[in-house]
C-alpha cells in the first residue's frame, strides 16, 4: 500500500502545478485587463458598424445627342478637364455658325443705326437753314404786298399785279410752313435715334447683348458635346455605350475621387454623451487588417438618426411599440498621406475607435467644409466671352482683342 500511494503522489503534484500555473496566468490576464479598463474606462468609444463614403460625381449630359465616342472605361484613372465621351456636333455647329452669322449682322447693323445720328444731325441743319431761307422770303413777299397795297389805291399798280403779290405771299407762307414742319420731323427723328443709341457703346446695345446670348447659347451647347471630367478620380459604374441616343440628365458614369474619402461611422446614441468635433480616431479597415491603422478626427456628427432620414421613418406613436436603440452617423476625416499610401474604397467596412478624454471640442459644428466643386464648367463662360469680344471687335472695325 505504501508503494503505490508513493506512485500516485507525484502525478497529483503535476497536476496541481498545472491547474495552479493555468490560474495563475488567469489571474494576471483578468488584473491586466482590470488595470486597462480602469485606465481606458470611459475614455473610449469604439464600433464595427462603420463605412468608407466619398463623393460620387456623376456624369450626366446636358444637352442630348448621340454617342460618337466613348475615352474611358471602368476602373480608369481620369484628369480633370479629360474629355470622358463626344456626342455629334453636327446640329451644334450649324447652330453655332447661325448664331455667329447673326452677331456680326447685328453689331453692323448697330453701326448704322449710331453713324445714323450724324446723317440725322445734318439733316436737321438744312431744315434749320432752309427755315431761314423761307423766313426770309416770306418777309419779302410781305413787303412786296404791302408796297403794292399801298399804291393800289391811286392806280399805281393793277389789280393783276396786287394778285400775284398775293399769290407769292401765299406760296412764301406755305413754304415757310413746310420748312418748320420739315425741322420739326427732323429733329423727331434724330430724338428717336438717340433714344435707340444713347447712353451704351454698340458692343452694349440691346440688340447686341441678345445677338450675343443667343450666340453664347450656342457656343455652350456646341462645347457640351464633349462631356469632361469634373474632378481627378477613377471611372465607375459606365452604362453609356456607342451610338446611344441620350437625353440631357442621362447618368452615364461616375467620377470618384479616392483622395477625398471619409468614414461615416454609426454610434449608438449614447456613445455619443462624450463625443465631440476633434477628437482622435483610430480606424482599422478589414481590407487591410490590424497591421494597417488608419488615423483620422471627428468632422461631424449626424443631426438626425438613420431611422429619422429613412425612406419609410418608423412610427413610434403604435400600440406595439419596442424601443430600439438609434445610431447617429459620425463623419471621421482621413489622413490624406495614409489614404494615399494605402488606398480605400467607397463602402468598406472599418472599426473605429474614438479617443474621448478631451471634450473641448464642440458637438456642431459652426462653420462650413470644404464642400466639393469644380472649375472645369466654369471655363465655358470665359471662352465663349472672349469669342463673343472677337466677334464685335471684327465687326466694328477694330482689331480682335488679346486673350
Amino acid at each position: 500500500m505504501d508503494n503505490s500511494a508513493e506512485k500516485i503522489i507525484p502525478g497529483q503534484a503535476k497536476r496541481k502545478t498545472a491547474l495552479l500555473t493555468i490560474a495563475g496566468v488567469i489571474a494576471v490576464v483578468a488584473i491586466v485587463y482590470g488595470v486597462y479598463w480602469i485606465i481606458n474606462n470611459g475614455k473610449h468609444e469604439d464600433t464595427d458598424n462603420a463605412y468608407v463614403q466619398g463623393n460620387i460625381v456623376q456624369i450626366t449630359p446636358q444637352i442630348a445627342g448621340t454617342v460618337n465616342a466613348i475615352q474611358v472605361q471602368d476602373t480608369d484613372y481620369v484628369h480633370a478637364g479629360q474629355t470622358l465621351v463626344k456626342l455629334d456636333n453636327a446640329d451644334a455647329q450649324v447652330a453655332l455658325d447661325q448664331a455667329r452669322g447673326q452677331l456680326a449682322e447685328t453689331v453692323r447693323e448697330s453701326r448704322y443705326l449710331y453713324a445714323n445720328n450724324d446723317t440725322l444731325k445734318a439733316n436737321v441743319s438744312v431744315r434749320q437753314a432752309e427755315i431761314s431761307r423761307t423766313r426770309n422770303e416770306l418777309a419779302k413777299a410781305r413787303d412786296d404786298l404791302a408796297r403794292r397795297q399801298a399804291v393800289a389805291s391811286i392806280g399805281g399798280v393793277s389789280n393783276e399785279e396786287l394778285d400775284h403779290a398775293r399769290a407769292g405771299l401765299a406760296t412764301a407762307e406755305s413754304a415757310y410752313d413746310s420748312a418748320v414742319a420739315g425741322e420739326l420731323s427732323a429733329r423727331e427723328q434724330l430724338a428717336s435715334n438717340k433714344t435707340l443709341t444713347s447712353g451704351v457703346r454698340i458692343e452694349h446695345h440691346p440688340r447686341v447683348l441678345s445677338a450675343a446670348a443667343k450666340f453664347r447659347e450656342a457656343y455652350i451647347n456646341f462645347q457640351r458635346t464633349q462631356l469632361l471630367a469634373p474632378v481627378s478620380g477613377y471611372v465607375a459604374r459606365r452604362s453609356v455605350q456607342l451610338g446611344q441616343r441620350i437625353q440631357a440628365g442621362t447618368p452615364l458614369m461616375a467620377v470618384i475621387p479616392l483622395d477625398q474619402l471619409w468614414v461615416d461611422a454609426n454610434f449608438k446614441e449614447v456613445q455619443l454623451r462624450k463625443m465631440r468635433i476633434g477628437q482622435p480616431v483610430t480606424l482599422i479597415a478589414d481590407m487591410y487588417g490590424k497591421n494597417v491603422p488608419f488615423h483620422g478626427t471627428v468632422e461631424g456628427l449626424g443631426v438626425g438618426t438613420g431611422s429619422a432620414f429613412a425612406l419609410l421613418p418608423a412610427q413610434n406613436a403604435t400600440g406595439n411599440w419596442i424601443k430600439v436603440v438609434q445610431r447617429v452617423p459620425v463623419r471621421i476625416k482621413l489622413d490624406p498621406k495614409e489614404l494615399a499610401e494605402h488606398p480605400l474604397r467607397i463602402g468598406l467596412s472599418m472599426e473605429v475607435d474614438v479617443e474621448i478624454a478631451d471634450q473641448s471640442g464642440k458637438a456642431l459644428a459652426n462653420t462650413s467644409g470644404n464642400a466639393p466643386q469644380t472649375e472645369i464648367l466654369a471655363t465655358e463662360s470665359t471662352d465663349v466671352d472672349a469669342e463673343i469680344q472677337k466677334i464685335i471687335a471684327a465687326n466694328l472695325g477694330e482689331k480682335s482683342p488679346k486673350k
